[in-house]
């Protein structure tokens, strides 16, 4: 059944080509920060571990919340690992090459700075060009989750 809203369809689609640059983003985020639970070393590990599955049970919510919001706007969520690599702004990646604590949350946390720049980037765009307050009060509440596990991560350094 075809999705009413008063969202026009060349609006959704908008919000949805964004919205899934989003999930892909959240969900290379994800894989990230469980590469850091599962590989973390040193006399931190114990905390740092637990940590970084707190961070990743956080990120698994989000992730189906953002599907579930571009479903909502009657399109289908993306959900391979190859369209989520084409899509993302991240890199699949980090840059360090050790196990410490402190390499993982640098890098962790250039990734939740650059999902929080892309939120509010499409804040206003999402209210004032395409008319989807409720769009732009999601990606309002997506930001501020990652606003405060940077605040987190940078706590630890």
């Amino acid at each position: 059944m075809k999705t009413n809203i008063g969202i026009s369809a060349k609006n959704a689609q908008q919000v949805v080509n964004e919205l899934t640059k989003l999930l892909a983003d959240e969900f290379v985020l994800s894989t990230k920060t469980k590469h850091a639970h599962w590989n973390v070393e040193g006399i931190d590990f114990y905390s740092m571990h637990a940590f970084f599955k707190s961070q990743f049970d956080q990120l698994d919510e989000i992730i189906d919340e953002v599907a579930e919001r571009i479903r909502s706007l009657g399109h289908f969520a993306p959900g391979s690992l190859k369209q989520f690599l084409q899509l993302t702004h991240l890199t699949e990646v980090s840059g360090e090459d050790n196990n410490e604590s402190k390499s993982y949350i640098k890098d962790l946390l250039v990734d939740h700075e650059s999902i929080i720049i892309h939120c509010r980037e499409n804040i206003s765009h999402f209210t004032n060009k395409l008319g989807d307050v409720g769009s732009a009060d999601f990606a309002t509440k997506i930001m501020t989750y990652h606003e405060k596990m940077a605040f987190l991560l940078r706590a630890s350094l």
